[in-house]
């Protein structure tokens, strides 16, 4: 008995020691072949399901799998430093295309254009600034300005007190500023005598301003106390902990890039709405166009919108809804302008 179980574990080694070798021989391909088309993503810091921007991109590319033939994968980043060599591993195995996803990666995947000048990369809310363009590299950019806009007049529509806010990471960011301006101009499109208080997290340096959810509770807290019914909180985990703090004291809120309803649950019963970005189909039509030899350079223009009420559907007015669906094909169509300019005058 006592050989058979020596043995038994002995195989049961042997099969643990060969199973990575497996599964990695499994995940490779000939990128390098004309007939295998390859997406590679690269995700900025955050697990590949962190409901926002990394999850969204791989969704893309999952389609991108089934409707283009396309081979995929993903590396997650954990450092910031590892940027260059996570995208350099996919560049290395002749991938067609990488896509990076955050503003956070506009350094690294420039570098990597550079050096990979045979690869395509889509980098994802990375503005490529006139004159700086690389012929490989596209950013997927979005009017911020127009999410902002919309859930601002929505604030401003739905708000009992004629007081509201914004609790935002750094205006340094230009998306940041372009959805808090945004914010402040659908409030006044609508309601041009309502009480607006937006607040940026400038104070501190960009290894804390989107990663401080006790400033952004506290600040909505601090605006609630004074008034504000409704919080728009904006910017990672200091915009998620204004949501938090609207949840605390049971006013609405509303957030920003994806849907928050699903990505900050303990605010579910508060969330009247979310500033989204469309990334998943801007991402797809992006891979879709590099396959077909078409990939632009410079910026490419995805689109934002608003996200479904959810819980609060029966709180929010008929006319309301009406004036919100008027005022976001307006945007579209281009008959209604936010007047907020691309970055933030004297940057």
């Amino acid at each position: 008995m006592l050989k058979q179980r020596r043995l038994a574990i002995v195989v049961l080694l042997a099969l643990a020691g060969a199973l990575p070798a497996c599964s990695r021989d499994k995940k490779k391909a000939d990128c390098a072949s004309p007939e295998v088309f390859c997406v590679g993503l690269v995700t900025d810091m955050g697990k590949i399901d962190d409901k926002s921007f990394n999850q969204s991109a791989w969704e893309a590319i999952q389609r991108a799998q089934k409707e283009l033939g396309a081979t995929t994968q993903y590396i997650e980043t954990t450092d910031p430093k590892d940027y260059p060599k996570n995208i350099g591993t996919f560049a290395d195995e002749k991938y067609d295309v990488i896509v990076t996803s955050g503003f956070g990666l506009t350094e690294a995947t420039h570098g990597a254009a550079a050096q990979y000048k045979d690869v395509r990369f889509i980098g994802i809310d990375q503005f490529q600034n006139p004159g700086a363009e690389k012929p490989n590299v596209v950013g997927l950019v979005f009017p911020e300005d127009h999410g902002g806009f919309l859930v601002g007049a929505l604030a401003a529509m739905v708000s009992k007190s004629g007081k509201i806010g914004a609790v935002l990471a750094t205006d340094a960011v230009p998306p940041v500023w372009r959805f808090g301006e945004g914010f402040r101009a659908g409030a006044r499109h609508v309601k041009p005598d309502i009480e607006l208080s937006i607040v940026y997290h400038n104070d501190v340096g960009f290894d804390k301003t989107f990663t401080d959810p006790e400033w952004g509770k506290t600040t909505a807290v601090s605006m609630i106390d004074k008034g504000v019914d409704i919080v728009f909180g904006g910017g990672g985990k200091t915009g998620n902990g204004a949501l938090l703090g609207a949840a605390t004291k049971g006013v609405y809120a509303i957030g920003v890039d994806t849907d928050q309803y699903y990505t900050v649950p303990e605010a579910q019963k508060v969330i009247l709405s979310s500033a989204v970005k469309l990334i998943a189909e801007g991402t797809f039509d992006l891979i879709r166009m590099a396959k077909d030899g078409k990939l632009p350079s410079g910026n490419f223009q995805g689109k934002s919108g608003y996200a479904p009420y959810h819980d609060l559907d029966s709180k929010v007015p008929a006319e309301v809804k009406a004036k919100m669906e008027e005022l976001r094909k307006a945007l579209l169509d281009g008959t209604l302008k936010t007047n907020v300019p691309p970055t933030k005058p004297g940057q």
